[in-house]
This record gives structure tokens, sequence and C-alpha cells, in this order.
């Protein structure tokens, strides 16, 4: 468990905010990104971001080197009005195990319909799950922050804020 101590517009940006570029990094060191649908967990402190077995790769990298960074820069359809820019740095785990239901995860699968409404209409076609039933196999990878920094109005000419993660059991 890690208490976060954060202002209440940097916890809109992990509530509000659609998706977030994580980064891990290959097996040569060189950092690759993908925007990713983060899930924020409050009362722990984690986020949970899960991918589908047939795009492993940053699960890959993650076993390797569990270093990454996830940057909320993107306001899209949060709502959100000058809202900073975060950058979360932190420790991820991968276990190998494949998730293929949603038990414990229903508030999130609600919420990822929500904001992506498109998306019901493939996960409701028996047809679209049985023949892409690889897309709804998830890898499951939970991000424990070491650092978060935020960039007011998203003006990155300014110094951010750091805020160093205690680690609480």
């Amino acid at each position: 468990m890690i208490l976060l101590d954060l202002p209440a517009q940097v916890q809109d940006v992990f509530r509000e905010f659609r998706t977030c570029e994580l980064s891990t990094l290959a097996r040569d060191g060189t950092p690759i990104s993908w925007p990713t649908l983060p899930f924020y967990r409050p009362a722990s402190g984690v986020f949970l971001i899960t991918t589908s077995i047939g795009l492993p790769q940053k699960v890959f990298n993650i076993r390797r080197i569990p270093r990454v960074s996830m940057l909320f820069s993107d306001l899209t359809g949060s709502g959100l009005v000058d809202p900073p820019a975060v950058l979360v740095q932190g420790d991820a785990i991968a276990p190998d195990e494949i998730l293929t239901s949603i038990d414990g995860f229903e508030k999130e699968v609600r919420m990822a319909i929500r904001r992506q409404p498109s998306g019901a209409i493939y996960s409701s076609n028996p047809l679209m799950r049985y023949y892409f039933d690889w897309y709804f196999m998830r890898l499951l990878i939970t991000v424990t922050p070491k650092r978060i920094l935020w960039w007011e109005r998203a003006d990155f000419s300014m110094a951010p804020v750091c805020l160093e993660v205690d680690h609480v059991a």
C-alpha cells in the first residue's frame, strides 16, 4: 500500500484522463511507448493496466526491466480545464497469468465501456468474441509509483512539482 498525498487536480487527472503513454524499456534499453487505458486505485496507490495476449511486448519488457513511466498529457475527453500534465515513474509487475474473466475488474470494465462505448459493440457480439477471443484474454500490469511529477496547466517550460513516493506496508 502507498499513501499518496496528491493535490486534487492530480487526482482528477488520474481519474478522468482516458489514456496515458506507458513507456517501458526494450532489451537494449530503448524506451518504447504505447497509449494505454490506466486504472488508478487510490486505496492502494497503484495503477492497473491490461494488455491483450496478442500484444504482449510491453509485458515482456516489464519482466526484463520493471522500470516504467506513465505520462498523462492528453486531456481529450476528460472534461477537465487546464489540468496539469502528470508523469508517474515507478516499477511494474506483470505476472505470468492470463486473465480470462472480468471477475474482480467489473468496475474497470464498466469504466472502459463508458469511456469507449464503441467497444461495447464488439464485446456484446458473440461472433466477434469468438473470433477475437485473444483480444479479451488479458495480461495484468500493476504499476507502483516511486515518483510523481506534474506541470501546472501542462506547461512544460516551467519546472515540475515533484513528489517522491513513500511506500507503506
